[in-house]
């Protein structure tokens, strides 16, 4: 018989084993051996329930670049992963700064199961020359502001921004990127230098995160740090959050996992902007994870074809994670101890939803019925070709990660089955 409703038996939440009763798209209550009639039932013995994951940089492709994703294949990768709502970045084709575009995502993702929310350009083409209608697109459904794939470089253009995004009460997201020396394909280190190409130093990163730290202390305004990667970034975060700046800050799993002398294979599903670092950077990313330096952790999601990954020195940027970034945290954070999964799932849910301002993240009775269920004891070798992208440019492929999720639900419904 058709219903509305769904009971999840068994599952742990925070070290206890309670049931989550679903009812019409919310969750209707969480306790201990709930009993109801007509209900779809899930039994969670042995899984952890968590509130849907939240994505809050993603680069789904499309439009213009749907060979390397679209909004189909984009979600169907965000629910195996456990992921039920996303923040797609604007540098699509046309770029997202007009409220057509944010209108044909929205129309898009509408039968997909996920929650994608557009993020549109703070610059007009993401030139740097001209802000984007901020009122009308916040209007037209925009979630947030980034020039993300681009810095703004001008910072009478970023005050600017900052203040025309206060104004409409969205997050504006910096991709901080000092442009003028900029100029490596990878981490400029030990193995720029061996293999002989341009690096690109942390300063880059580290200059541009303390001009917007600056610009924040003295407007007052908020910012987002887009993909923390190096440790003198964290450091000016650390620093300017202890000033009083209303700075949030992110960081994706490759950058508290994977250092550049993956690069010395010159296979380019290592290379992403900002690159990989050294093995002190990733030090400082986990202090900055475990201290709350950073806030949220994110994937960056970029798809690119293999053809277009074939050449190491001329490849595009960029690594798919939507899903892996569960496992990437358990492997890499909770296994180790850097930190609680309680505190890892709060870097992927409740943290990133305030920063964006949804209404997502929590397993709270009232809220969207946006589950994932996994196991996190459970390990698998990650094979590229099983992935429900459209491209496989993983940096963690062939590698052994631990974390299995085993349903995700959005809505109350059942998006995604292992």
């Amino acid at each position: 018989m058709p219903t509305d409703k769904m009971l999840i038996k068994g599952c742990y939440i925070d070290g206890e084993i309670l049931d989550i009763l679903l009812s019409d798209g919310v969750i209707s209550a969480v306790e201990s051996d709930i009993q109801v009639d007509a209900a779809t039932i899930i039994d969670a013995n042995g899984l952890c329930a968590a509130p849907g994951l939240v994505d809050i940089h993603v680069h789904l492709r499309d439009p213009g670049f749907t060979h390397k994703e679209d909004m189909i294949s984009g979600c169907l990768a965000a629910a195996a992963g456990g992921v039920t709502s996303i923040a797609a970045m604007p540098n699509t084709k046309p770029v997202t700064d007009c409220p057509e575009i944010i209108q044909y995502v929205l129309e898009k993702a509408k039968n997909t199961g996920v929650h994608v929310y557009p993020i549109a350009a703070v610059t007009k083409a993401q030139q740097g020359s001209e802000l984007c209608g901020f009122e009308e697109l916040r209007a037209a459904g925009a979630a947030a502001f980034s020039d993300d794939g681009r810095p703004v470089e001008k910072a009478a253009m970023m005050l600017a921004a900052m203040k025309a995004a206060d104004k409409v009460g969205a997050p504006i997201i910096s991709h901080c990127e000092d442009m003028s020396f900029a100029h490596g394909i990878i981490n400029e280190g030990e193995a720029s230098k061996k293999l002989g190409v341009a690096g690109i130093p942390n300063a880059a990163e580290t200059v541009q995160a303390a001009r917007e730290a600056a610009l924040s202390l003295t407007s007052g305004l908020p910012v987002h740090i887009a993909h923390v990667s190096a440790a003198q970034t964290v450091a000016v975060i650390r620093d300017a959050k202890r000033r009083g700046a209303k700075i949030t800050a992110e960081t994706c799993p490759h950058y508290f996992s994977l250092d550049e002398s993956l690069t010395l294979s010159r296979d380019a599903d290592y290379r992403m902007n900002p690159p990989l670092r050294t093995k002190k950077d990733i030090e400082a990313v986990i202090d900055g994870l475990r201290d709350g330096t950073i806030d949220a952790i994110v994937t960056d999601h970029a798809p690119h074809t293999k053809e277009e990954k074939s050449d190491f020195e001329k490849a595009p940027n960029g690594v798919v994670g939507l899903e892996t970034s569960l496992a990437a945290g358990i492997t890499f954070l909770v296994r180790p101890g850097h930190l609680l999964l309680e505190e890892l799932i709060e870097k992927m849910t409740i943290a990133p939803a305030r920063i964006l301002g949804i209404n997502a993240g929590t397993l709270n009775v009232g809220a969207p019925a946006d589950i994932v269920l996994f196991n996190p004891d459970e390990s698998y070798i990650l094979d590229p070709a099983k992935l429900h992208s459209k491209s496989y440019n993983t940096p963690f492929k062939g590698m052994t990660l631990y974390g299995v999720v085993k349903y995700t639900i959005s809505s109350g419904k059942i998006i995604y089955k292992a």
